[in-house]
């Protein structure tokens, strides 16, 4: 049903969970362990931006240079 200004309603385009999970899909992990494990790049990455020196020399060499520069 359309309301006064034109618009469909909510109730008019609401869907069943059923039909609305057919096409949307959510990937499953495999194991819990994977939802609280960060690659240890993406922990290098984390603390080299947590390090503003680190951060900023980051944007201007690269993340590498810059890592090894201040960790390394």
């Amino acid at each position: 049903p359309k309301e006064p200004s034109g618009s469909l309603s909510a109730e008019s385009i609401k869907i069943k969970k059923e039909v609305a999970n057919a096409f949307v899909k959510r990937k499953k992990r495999s194991s819990p362990y994977f939802e609280y494990y960060k690659s240890p790049m993406e922990q290098m990455h984390e603390r080299c931006e947590n390090y503003p020196p680190c951060d900023y020399l980051s944007d201007q060499i690269g993340f590498a240079l810059a890592y090894n520069r201040f960790f390394g």
